[in-house]
């Protein structure tokens, strides 16, 4: 049974930074592709970004991009999203996920989800 588990989420003024964690078991990390996605209220879900299996593939968002990393450690079964310049707009409950299927890139299919870790942007 796959488990994913949040961390590193608070509350930080506009142009901190957050670094957020998840930690998975369950499956053979090393072999499933991850995902960030964040939901604010009133809005959809939205994927930030995403790393492939071996991490040698990253995808981000526009709105994110160049302010964000993602990141895994495959031995410690880990990945991270590293946020800097906050900007209240990144307010949201941020959840990572994995794919459903092993070694796939870059059409995930996101089956596991964490029960998510709230980040709030204070202007």
């Amino acid at each position: 049974q796959v488990q994913l588990v949040e961390s590193g989420g608070g509350l930080v003024q506009a142009g901190g930074s957050l670094r957020l964690s998840c930690a998975a078991s369950g499956r053979t990390f090393s072999t499933y592709s991850m995902g960030w996605f964040r939901q604010a209220p009133g809005k959809e879900r939205e994927l930030v970004g995403s790393i492939s299996w071996s991490g040698s593939s990253v995808y981000y968002a526009d709105s994110v991009k160049g302010r964000f990393t993602i990141s895994r450690d495959n031995t410690k079964k880990m990945v991270y999203l590293q946020m800097n310049s906050l900007k209240p707009e990144d307010t949201a409950v941020y959840s990572c996920a994995q794919d459903r299927v092993s070694v796939r890139w870059p059409r995930c299919e996101y089956a596991y989800w964490g029960q998510g870790t709230q980040v709030t942007v204070s202007s």
